[in-house]
């Protein structure tokens, strides 16, 4: 990898997988580290702690909520005005699940749609024309996408974008416990969509040679993702699960998985890989579903409609 100083964005960098990878990539001292992030007390708490880690004093964080439209165009345009080495790496690695309850977002969209699709669509289009040529962006999906992988989860349901972001959530029988799980799988399915449709129109619409892939760190236990389980579920996938990182395969520790995700910026080789979906460092083949070339348009289309995108705010043509 080049020494030449570069920036990198990780969106919900403040801890767990996220905290992680930035930890690994800020090893490299030429690299700057920005950890996007609503929480701006947990994200400078996190920054304080990376620099101790690391001896990387290029390392700070920005306000971002996901789930507010208004707050991702204020931040690319906060980011734009500010003085930091070109942009290298966008890492689109903040998400959430809910069993609790149906979430909104701040611009009415079902919250787990609006935050793990919607709001990183959206960063990516205003951020892409300050992505260096052979810049690299790097979407995290997860394994439970795929209803072959047997993850204990349910399948993903594409119906249509208008009505993962409006659900009828009146006339469903199913419990909101299953209804949430298969929400975020749906999304991960979407974050595959998003890669390789991405990957499509940056070859088509741009002379830039930048890089689109689609990243599972496999199951881990005791991270963040399950903050609205029920307490004894909490307990279970913080103190009981984690133990299966031992025998289980791609059931991983948060570490294991952080450098798998950070191998996906630093390494040198994959400077020309891209709409390729890795499993820890291992390129595999996702979902058979995940190759729905009219899902990808359909889903794009959608988003641009949703996200208000204007032409003038993207490189690729609308």
């Amino acid at each position: 990898m080049s020494l030449r100083k570069q920036t990198v964005i990780i969106t919900g960098g403040n801890s767990g997988l996220g905290y992680e990878s930035a930890k690994q990539i800020a090893k490299f001292d030429n690299n700057y580290v920005i950890l996007a992030c609503r929480n701006a007390v947990k994200a400078k708490q996190a920054v304080d702690s990376l620099i101790q880690e690391t001896n990387n004093n290029n390392i700070t964080s920005m306000e971002l909520d996901l789930s507010s439209l208004e707050s991702v165009r204020s931040f690319a345009g906060e980011f734009s005005k500010m003085d930091f080495p070109p942009l290298y790496a966008l890492v689109c690695n903040a998400g959430v699940q809910f069993i609790d309850a149906t979430h909104y977002t701040k611009d009415g969209f079902e919250m787990t749609f609006g935050v793990n699709h919607l709001g990183h669509f959206l960063l990516v289009n205003l951020l892409l024309d300050q992505i260096v040529p052979e810049g690299r962006i790097v979407v995290v999906s997860s394994g439970t996408h795929d209803p072959l992988k047997k993850t204990g989860m349910p399948e993903p349901a594409f119906t249509t974008p208008q009505a993962l972001a409006h659900p009828d959530t009146v006339s469903s029988k199913e419990g909101i416990a299953l209804i949430g799980r298969r929400r975020y799988t749906t999304s991960k399915l979407c974050n595959l969509y998003f890669t390789y449709e991405l990957a499509e129109r940056i070859k088509q619409h741009t002379d830039k040679k930048i890089t689109v892939n689609a990243f599972d760190p496999g199951m881990m236990p005791g991270t963040g993702l399950a903050q609205s389980y029920t307490p004894i579920l909490k307990f279970v996938w913080n103190y009981i699960m984690p133990v299966m990182t031992l025998f289980v395969p791609n059931v991983n520790t948060v570490r294991q998985s952080g450098r798998a995700l950070a191998n996906l910026v630093t390494d040198g080789k994959l400077s020309q890989t891209t709409a390729k979906y890795y499993e820890g460092k291992k390129e595999i083949k996702s979902s058979i579903f995940s190759y729905n070339n009219d899902n990808w348009k359909s889903l794009w289309s959608a988003s641009i409609k949703m996200t208000k995108l204007e032409q003038a705010e993207t490189l690729l043509k609308i």
